[in-house]
This record gives structure tokens, C-alpha cells and sequence, in this order.
């Protein structure tokens, strides 16, 4: 009967000095992943059409890209 929304952001490394670590950032709408930036890539990617709306938007704010991509080192 209703909506669900949720966000889940996670680092993700096997090694111990974390060389190899990956911050994975999703956006999800009723259990579908709509929208991710996942740091190997460097930018937003969007999987439904409301997803690629933001991606682009999120892909054009360079300040916005830029802490995202930051985001791996903190």
C-alpha cells in the first residue's frame, strides 16, 4: 500500500592496507536500485528514468562529483 525508499552506502575492500576500497553509494525505490555512484566508475549512473534524471543532474554539479569522488579516501 505504500512506498519504499531507502539509500545504502557502503566501502567495500578485501585487502588490509584497503589499496583496493570502493565506495559504493545506492539509491533505492520499492527494493529497486534507481540511481549509484560507485567510485571505480567516478560517476552517477542511473537505472530508471527518474535514476538517469538525477544522474545527470548529480554528473553536472562538478562540487557534488568531486566530494563523491573523495568520498573513498575518508
Amino acid at each position: 500500500n505504500g512506498y519504499y525508499r531507502s539509500r545504502w552506502v557502503k566501502c567495500i575492500y578485501s585487502s588490509r592496507d584497503f589499496s583496493d576500497m570502493v565506495y559504493v553509494d545506492n539509491a533505492i525505490f520499492n527494493k529497486d536500485v534507481y540511481r549509484q555512484f560507485n567510485s571505480t566508475v567516478g560517476y552517477f549512473v542511473g537505472y530508471t528514468a527518474h535514476g538517469v534524471y538525477n544522474a545527470e543532474r548529480f554528473n553536472n554539479d562538478t562540487n557534488l562529483l568531486q566530494q563523491m569522488r573523495a568520498s573513498v579516501e575518508r
